[in-house]
């Protein structure tokens, strides 16, 4: 649009250029005859001073004066149409300067417009190299997330495991005679089955919290692919988020080895006072 608008205005600057150039050569034209007339003028008027002298004058006389007047008026005219055609002339003086204003607004807006152009191409590049880095970045973090999951069904699969198996233990204690086991043994036994249950279920707890947590942040994780203003943002959180889920995790699978290990120490006590 930009260079129809300029080719057409360099097309009419180009025909008020000529215009102006032919009122330029007709006003010399006008000039040169105005002078001619003038001296003809006062060739007329020598040649009526001397016709004053002589016999016949009085004719010559009315002759020259009615050339005289005609020559006036010839030369009234023309200055008439050179004042015109001066004014004609300004006038296009006046419009050549605002078609050169024009061409020049026209071309700083042209420069313009490229200039915009290139730094909206720079941007989406840059945009572009964004969403490619954000897709590999959120396989490599699902990926992650999904050997996790793994990691923790196959150590859940074992702390159930171990559960069973020591609460077959409990339950081989329970039901030995009571003809055999004092008063206080039989309670230590239910409290230490009461207190190794409750840490199962704080366990299986926030394991399914963890779990929860996790599918959540694989899923908050796409959803800030798909986001273009405030994605990167959102991925920093996420990854914050899941190591700090991964370090729950660690700390939650330490405490439950911990009272793992305690509960063994106390069912070999209960076994050793047994015997």
């Amino acid at each position: 649009m930009l260079s129809t608008e300029s080719f057409a205005g360099a097309r009419a600057l180009g025909e008020e250029s000529l215009q102006m150039w032919d009122l330029n050569k007709r006003l010399e034209a006008y000039l040169a005859r105005v002078k001619f007339l003038e001296e003809e003028n006062e060739v007329l008027r020598a040649e009526i001073q001397s016709a004053k002298g002589s016999p016949a004058g009085d004719s010559w006389r009315a002759k020259y004066e009615e050339e005289l007047r005609a020559l006036r008026d010839a030369l009234d005219h023309a200055f008439r149409e050179k004042c015109t055609a001066e004014l004609a002339r300004d006038n296009l003086y006046e419009e050549v300067q605002q078609v050169k204003s024009r061409c020049q607004k026209e071309q700083a807006a042209r420069e313009e417009a490229k200039k915009q152009l290139s730094l909206s191409r720079k941007e989406l590049e840059e945009e572009r190299r964004a969403q490619i880095w954000l897709k590999e970045r959120a396989v490599q973090l699902e990926k992650e997330v999904e050997a996790l999951l793994e990691v923790h069904e196959e150590e859940k699969a074992g702390l159930d495991q171990e559960i069973a198996s020591f609460s077959q233990s409990l339950e081989s204690f329970r039901c030995a005679p009571v003809a055999f086991q004092p008063v206080e043994v039989e309670d230590y036994s239910k409290r230490l089955s009461e207190i190794w249950k409750g840490a199962v279920e704080t366990y299986k707890t926030e394991v399914s919290q963890l779990e929860g947590s996790l599918c959540q942040a694989k899923e908050n994780l796409w959803k800030a692919v798909e986001d273009n203003q405030q994605s990167q943002l959102q991925l920093q959180h996420l990854e914050k988020d899941l190591a700090g889920l991964k370090a729950r995790k660690e700390m939650l699978e330490e405490n439950l080895a911990r009272q793992w290990q305690e509960q063994r120490g106390e069912a070999e006590k209960f076994q050793v006072g047994e015997g």
